[in-house]
């Protein structure tokens, strides 16, 4: 797989990252930041996927990005132009017309894992249609290296993977996207949650045994992106997309997850259930015996005699 890189949230509060201290104009909120750095919000967001911005959790549960982050990046060559193109994400016959190439070579490139998409968005056909950066795009049709694949016949090799249907897309777009699950993890467990949003929940217990630790795991999984209501078909499709599907790349991860659990318990274990002491044994009331001259004590002496 390409570049490896019950708690509940509000109980596990302390862990995340101290929140700073200096005054309300030392932040600003995503929207605003989007505006002043010259950006559309889709790529805004990209850029916060991506690492080019970095932004911290506030007090209710969203992100906001510092002052100084928003001055660093407005410094930069060519503001806003350089940052705006490096955000740049377009679709197959963009990208295609942009390195010079017909369509069917491109998706054959990108299905090899050649070329890694960023993001995707299902179409009105339910159709998933992936996006890459054009960055990235000119870069690999720069490198005179690559020059084979972009003119001529495709090997042999490559050839018969793409014939037995090996498509990378969807695993390297979850490479990507666990890199960005990381980068907005503030603590152990939650960096352990974000590599188990990547795997089938029968694929964590093998690995994390402890209900209560898959409980508190649980919490953290990040939803795959949004797309349709959920348990609409298209969510169904999303959430395929978010689940590895290799065996070796379920290994690789259920891997990183043993790690990043096991760091996680160092640094605080799992919450488990107050022990419940048992109280004193309860007495049972002695059985009350008849008295002699009751009826019921006349009738067991009748029939003993008749016994």
């Amino acid at each position: 797989m390409p570049g490896h890189h019950i708690l509940t949230r509000d109980a596990t509060a302390r862990d995340t990252a101290e929140q700073p201290t200096e005054d309300r104009g030392a932040w600003v909120t995503t929207g605003r930041a989007a505006r002043e750095l010259c950006l559309k919000r889709t790529e805004f967001n990209l850029a916060v996927h991506l690492g080019r911005i970095r932004t911290t959790r506030d007090g209710g549960g969203g992100r906001r990005v510092a002052r100084a982050e928003i001055e660093r990046l407005r410094a930069g060559p060519g503001f806003p132009e350089t940052l705006r193109r490096s955000v740049g994400a377009v679709g197959t016959t963009e990208d295609a017309a942009l390195m010079e190439v017909p369509k069917a070579r491109f998706t054959r490139l990108a299905r090899l894992g050649l070329l890694v998409p960023v993001r995707f968005y299902l179409n009105r056909y339910r159709a998933v249609v992936w996006l890459y950066l054009a960055e990235e795009l000119r870069l690999f049709a720069a490198d005179d290296k690559n020059a084979p694949l972009l003119k001529g016949r495709t090997p042999e090799n490559l050839r018969s993977m793409l014939d037995a249907g090996l498509d990378l897309r969807p695993r390297n777009w979850r490479a990507r996207h666990l890199g960005h699950l990381l980068r907005q993890a503030d603590h152990p467990w939650a960096r352990a949650g974000a590599v188990a949003s990547l795997l089938d929940p029968l694929h964590v217990s093998q690995v994390v045994t402890n209900p209560y630790e898959r409980s508190l795991l649980s919490g953290f999984r990040e939803p795959p992106p949004s797309h349709g209501s959920p348990g609409s078909p298209a969510a169904h499709i999303a959430e395929d997309l978010m689940t590895a599907q290799d065996p070796d790349e379920i290994a690789w991860l259920q891997a990183d997850l043993t790690r990043l659990a096991q760091e996680a318990r160092q640094h605080r274990p799992a919450p488990h259930p107050a022990p419940r002491h048992p109280g004193p044994a309860r007495r049972l009331p002695r059985p009350v015996q008849p008295a002699r001259g009751t009826p019921r004590g006349l009738l067991g002496r009748w029939r003993h005699k008749l016994s």
